[in-house]
């Protein structure tokens, strides 16, 4: 097998499987319909919900557990706890579980800060949003209960466009190594979530030669993108989300596994050009474990 077949292998390994989207469709239109049913009268499963984070973005992979949903509630919920006495946030966000509890074990629900979690046994967790569509059409506004209670916004759907249409101009190599990435940093536990690998890689991806190419070039894709995160400044703390704009804050310094991987991928290109095809295999599975084929 050729560069092109083993990344094209590798692919298959770190998308979500089959079974575990059907699993999670499944979930989340049972939520879906109890929250529509209480607040909107109906029951549709799919109706004023909508997948937000990465599994929105279409950048999540295989291993992920936390999956964001945005659900949108009347605007006269806005208006009934806009106008509490105290914490109307936290009110709000306690109505949402007890929705949720309706239909799954209040053990399992919690809500707390901005989102009301729904636990599973699986190690999968849900975590609902309750927005308010503003006058845009397009933006949220969303309740978060900490420091005694304020109203945010928000715009998912803004960030979910710009990865698509990025996305589309570079071949699907975008969200290639937004994947890719996240195997990388569960291997090596590095301090870095989602939304900033999307956002790094977002910005990376847009100046990178090789952009448009295939599966032949993903050997070169992560070796760049791995240089990339190295020399980011030690001392930058946030970025801009595209799409929305929304601050995305560091957890930690990652720059130093992505130098020591980045020699990796290196070692393993020049491995592969001189015939070694198993010494290569082996440093990309350094790189990204058994999910590497």
């Amino acid at each position: 097998m050729g560069v092109a077949d083993n990344f094209r292998a590798f692919r298959a390994n770190y998308l979500i499987p089959t079974e575990m989207v059907r699993s999670i469709s499944s979930r989340y239109k049972r939520i879906t319909k109890q929250l529509n049913k209480d607040f909107w009268n109906t029951e549709s499963e799919t109706a004023h919900s909508l997948y937000v984070g990465s599994y929105g973005r279409d950048t999540a992979a295989n291993g992920v557990s936390d999956l964001d949903v945005a659900f949108m509630l009347p605007n006269a919920v806005y208006q009934k706890y806009h106008a509490y006495k105290g914490n109307g946030q936290s009110a709000l966000l306690q109505e949402v579980r007890n929705s949720i509890g309706r239909t799954y074990s209040t053990s399992y629900v919690s809500g707390d800060g901005q989102v009301v979690a729904v636990n599973f046994t699986d190690n999968i967790r849900f975590e609902f949003l309750p927005v308010f569509l503003n006058s845009d059409g397009k933006t949220f506004t969303f309740a978060d209960s900490n420091g005694g209670g304020s109203w945010k916004t928000c715009d998912p759907r803004g960030e979910m466009s710009a990865f698509s249409q990025r996305n589309a101009a570079t071949n699907g190599n975008l969200k290639a190594i937004c994947r890719m990435a996240r195997i990388w940093r569960d291997k090596h536990d590095v301090p870095i979530n989602g939304m900033l690998i999307d956002t790094l890689a977002y910005q990376f991806i847009d100046g990178w030669p090789e952009r448009e190419k295939s599966y032949l070039y993903h050997d070169y894709l992560v070796r760049d993108f791995l240089l990339y995160l190295s020399q980011i400044d030690v001392n930058q703390s946030f970025w801009r989300a595209p799409g929305s704009g929304s601050y995305v804050v560091k957890k930690g310094n990652f720059q130093v596994k992505a130098r020591t991987s980045c020699e990796v991928a290196v070692s393993a290109i020049r491995y592969e050009a001189n015939g070694r095809a198993d010494t290569a295999r082996n440093k990309w599975r350094e790189i990204f474990g058994s999910t590497y084929p």
